[in-house]
C-alpha cells in the first residue's frame, strides 16, 4: 500500500525536526518535504514528481504565512490537504482557516496520537474536525438565519434521507456503513451524497460537514 506523503512548513526548527522524526517512525507515513516558511515549501513541492497528500502548516511564518500558503496550495495543488498547526486556540483563528479551506486545525500541544489520527483521517476522508474545530465553527455562525441556504444563499430543501446521510457523513461513516445502517443500497447512498453536493454547492465531503454544522443539521454532543 502506498505511503501517505507529508510536507511540513514551520519556522521553529526544533518543532519541525521533532515532528519529522515522529512521522518517520510511522510505517504508513513518509515525509517528502520540509521548510521554514510557506514560499520555500511551495517551491519544494513544485519540484516534486507528485504533490504530497497532506501538508502540516504553521499559521505564523516569515515570508509566506500559513494563511497565504493554504490559499496557494488550494489553487496550485488542490489534491494536497492542509492541516494547520498553531499555538493559537482562539475560535476566530480556527473558524477562519476552516472557512478558507483547511482540512483540519490542531493546537501545537496536541497529543502525538491525535496528530497521527488527523493525518490519516484527512487523507482518507478529506477532513479532520475535532471538537474544538466543530465548536469554533458553530459559534462563528451562531447568528445565521434558520432557513437552509446553499453557498450562493439560495434557499434549498433537503429530504429526510439526505439529512440522515449528511449526519452520517459528519460522523465519518463510509458508504458501506451508511448502507447497512439505513437499509439501503450503496448506490442509493452515493446518489444521496451526490444530491447533497449539487444542492449545497459544496465541492467535497469537508464542505458538506461545514454546511451541516452551519445549519445545525449536525449538532455537537457535549
Amino acid at each position: 500500500m502506498p505511503k501517505i506523503t507529508i510536507a511540513i512548513a514551520d519556522d521553529q526548527i526544533l518543532f519541525r525536526k521533532g515532528l519529522g522524526a515522529l512521522l518517520d517512525r510511522e510505517a504508513d507515513l513518509e515525509l517528502v518535504a520540509e521548510a521554514d516558511n510557506g514560499q520555500e515549501l511551495l517551491d519544494k513541492i513544485r519540484s516534486l514528481p507528485q504533490a504530497p497528500d497532506v501538508a502540516l502548516v504553521d499559521m505564523h511564518m516569515p515570508v509566506m504565512n500559513g494563511v497565504e500558503l493554504n490559499e496557494s496550495l488550494r489553487k496550485e495543488f488542490p489534491e494536497t490537504k492542509v492541516v494547520i498547526l498553531s499555538v493559537y486556540d482562539q475560535e476566530r483563528f480556527i473558524s477562519k482557516m476552516i472557512e478558507a479551506g483547511a482540512s483540519g486545525y490542531l493546537i501545537k500541544n496536541t497529543a502525538v496520537e491525535e496528530l497521527m489520527l488527523a493525518v490519516r483521517k484527512v487523507h482518507e476522508n478529506g477532513f479532520y474536525f475535532n471538537q474544538a474545530c466543530m465548536t469554533a465553527m458553530k459559534n462563528a455562525w451562531q447568528y445565521r438565519t434558520q432557513q437552509i441556504r446553499n453557498l450562493n444563499h439560495i434557499p434549498i430543501e433537503l429530504t429526510e434521507r439526505e439529512r440522515e446521510v449528511l449526519q452520517y457523513i459528519c460522523m465519518e461513516r463510509t458508504n458501506n456503513e451508511m448502507s447497512e445502517a439505513m437499509h439501503i443500497s450503496v448506490r442509493t447512498v452515493e446518489g444521496h451524497r451526490n444530491n447533497l453536493l449539487l444542492k449545497t454547492g459544496c465541492k467535497n465531503t469537508a464542505g458538506l460537514v461545514i454546511f451541516a454544522i452551519r445549519h445545525e443539521i449536525f449538532t455537537l454532543i457535549a
